[in-house]
């Protein structure tokens, strides 16, 4: 996949609400493979809405998106399947890990879809986000800070076209939000991907191609 267009599309929750300059909605927008870009957004404007249509996981709009050529409304299950398997990887804002295993289990049960990173490799994401120490640990025992981290090393698992990732960096301090940008930029070059960075403040300073306003 090379490029995701969006074509007047608006959330059915806000037809009908009064208009208000946006970005994206209501808009003709492209998403290029290869370039970076950051949607920002107040609470309540659709950055998660926005997440749910790309993955699949809701279809309540109006408009088109197309993933090349092909109005995404006509996927069915199998095919969104591949395509979040090997196609478009999505950091989630509410991380959606499994608390009753481990760290490790958690990013080894998506890497075994795919066998995209060794273990050592995956040892070594670990290491730099310094969370070496968790790798064994229930994540229901971790942080919130340390489950982002684990979050990210998940999302960085598998082959992508597109990169989507929901507020990064709410709970990290700087010198980790640094390694983490660190890391999604060098696979995200690596596999000459896209990346859509959502945020509703604070986000990574990176070198985005495009801003918009949701």
């Amino acid at each position: 996949m090379d490029k995701i267009t969006f074509e007047k599309v608006l959330p059915h929750v806000f037809s009908q609400m009064p208009e208000r300059d946006s970005d994206v909605w209501q808009q003709t927008l492209l998403f290029e493979k290869g370039k970076l870009y950051l949607a920002e957004a107040d609470s309540g404007m659709g950055k998660s809405t926005f997440c749910s249509f790309l993955i699949g996981y809701r279809h309540d709009y109006s408009g088109s998106i197309r993933f090349d050529e092909y109005d995404i409304k006509k996927y069915k299950t199998a095919d969104w399947a591949i395509l979040r398997e090997c196609h478009i990887s999505h950091l989630f804002q509410e991380l959606r890990l499994f608390p009753e295993l481990t760290a490790f289990e958690n990013v080894e049960i998506k890497n075994q879809m795919t066998a995209w990173k060794s273990q050592r490799e995956i040892g070594i994401m670990f290491e730099r986000l310094g969370i070496a120490d968790k790798i064994h640990s229930k994540i229901g025992k971790m942080s919130f800070g340390q489950q982002q981290r684990v979050a990210l090393i998940r999302a960085l698992v598998q082959p992508f076209d597109f990169l989507l990732v929901d507020e990064p960096i709410s709970h990290l301090d700087d010198n980790n939000a640094n390694i983490m940008g660190e890391m999604m930029m060098e696979e995200v070059h690596r596999q000459g991907a896209g990346l859509i960075v959502m945020s509703i403040g604070k986000h990574m300073d990176l070198p985005y191609d495009t801003c918009l306003e949701l």
